[in-house]
């Protein structure tokens, strides 16, 4: 097989362990394809942060995943989505960005109550992104943002079920339905592990709205589809860096994923 035929890369990066959330979904969709996961977990969180900052560690980040042969770019964070897609999307005009956006639009199409509720962080919440899509999808319903950093926490904990996560997960969830909230937009990558606890509290008063699938969906869309492509018969490279601690990240990533795998320190 030439190196031409070979499938791309996939590069993801996000602050911790919540792009693993998207990272599933593009090895559901597309197995065949390589595949390069960094965690910034030195940095975490991205959240409560500033835009600049945030920019400046993605930007290197970038840098390193198309150096090790990343043909596509997945930002699995919002928080970083909102601080740079744009400005990464100019500086490399050749490589493809891929960047989370609040799924508001399907949450406002979907609400019978003319209430959502977004989970987000500041970054996210505070971003110009936020409030151009619920200027344009959400200008017919009423849309409670609800900042919270402690479901990243949880999440990068590996979400046990306990009751102190539980009363974690009803603090913030319950203000939403109080509210008349139907669909709880999670709007950060790290919220879908946390969703079996949401969807323990909320029980059937309000769908979750998660858009992982549909961030895997369009990068197949960007990179091709595999009958195009000549593929091997060995199982593609599946590479996970951390500027943490490796072996705490590959402790959490088997709990929330099921996934056994060396973890690579990697401090840029």
């Amino acid at each position: 097989m030439t190196d031409a035929a070979r499938p791309p890369t996939i590069g993801v990066l996000d602050s911790g362990v919540g792009g693993l959330s998207i990272l599933r979904e593009i090895h559901a969709q597309l197995p065949d394809y390589p595949t390069i996961y960094y965690a910034d977990q030195a940095h975490l969180p991205y959240g409560p942060r500033p835009q600049a900052e945030i920019r400046a560690y993605i930007e290197q980040i970038s840098d390193y995943l198309i150096a090790q042969g990343a043909a596509v770019v997945v930002i699995a964070c919002h928080a970083a989505s909102a601080a740079g897609l744009h400005y990464l999307r100019a500086r490399y005009p050749d490589v493809p960005f891929v960047g989370m956006e609040p799924a508001v639009k399907p949450a406002a199409e979907r609400t019978k109550t003319g209430v959502i509720g977004v989970l987000t962080t500041t970054a996210t919440a505070e971003g110009a992104l936020y409030r151009r899509v619920v200027e344009r999808f959400a200008a017919e319903v009423r849309v409670i943002t609800q900042v919270a950093p402690s479901l990243v926490t949880l999440a990068e904990a590996g979400a046990p079920d306990t009751l102190d996560s539980r009363a974690i997960v009803a603090a913030q969830v319950d203000p939403l339905l109080a509210a008349g909230a139907d669909q709880i937009v999670l709007a950060c990558t790290h919220f879908p592990f946390v969703a079996p606890l949401i969807r323990a509290q909320v029980g059937t008063r309000a769908a979750l709205v998660d858009p992982s699938a549909a961030v895997a969906r369009q990068v197949g869309r960007i990179i091709g589809q595999p009958e195009a492509i000549a593929m091997s018969d060995s199982m593609p490279m599946r590479r996970y860096c951390t500027s943490g601690d490796p072996q705490a990240f590959a402790d959490v990533m088997a709990r929330l994923c099921g996934v056994r795998a060396e973890v690579e320190q990697c401090t840029l």
